[in-house]
């Protein structure tokens, strides 16, 4: 990764905790036009997404990020949450399994899991 695409990755990030979505979003597409199979670039613009309301976007986005390293299990648990709290509980479900499947000890996995009992 290039030290333009870290720095995009870092002040997006920044941006992010900071709640300034506009300024995230804009670091993040740019991280994602230099580097577009970035991973954690899709990651992060999916959870801004869904921070903004854009929750198509963010479902999109964090599907993508997950089919690039479908070991990244952070990236699994947060569409799993963002399914959930859309209603989509089967896709969650299926989500959390997933992620229990690669890591049966997976606390976040484990503590939803039981909301589908």
């Amino acid at each position: 990764m290039s030290s333009t695409v870290n720095a995009n990755l870092e002040r997006g990030i920044a941006f992010k905790i900071e709640g300034r979505y506009e300024e995230a979003t804009a670091e993040f597409q740019k991280l994602l036009d230099e580097t577009p199979d970035s991973c954690d670039g899709h990651h992060q613009l999916g959870l801004v997404y869904g921070f903004t309301g854009l929750f198509d976007e963010s479902i999109e986005e964090l599907k993508l990020a997950s089919s690039l390293d479908g070991s990244r299990l952070d990236i699994r648990n947060d569409l799993a949450l963002t399914y959930s709290m859309l209603g989509f509980f089967d896709e969650a479900k299926a989500e959390f399994q997933e992620v229990l499947r690669q890591d049966p000890t997976n606390s976040k996995a484990l503590e939803n899991m039981q909301y589908f009992d």
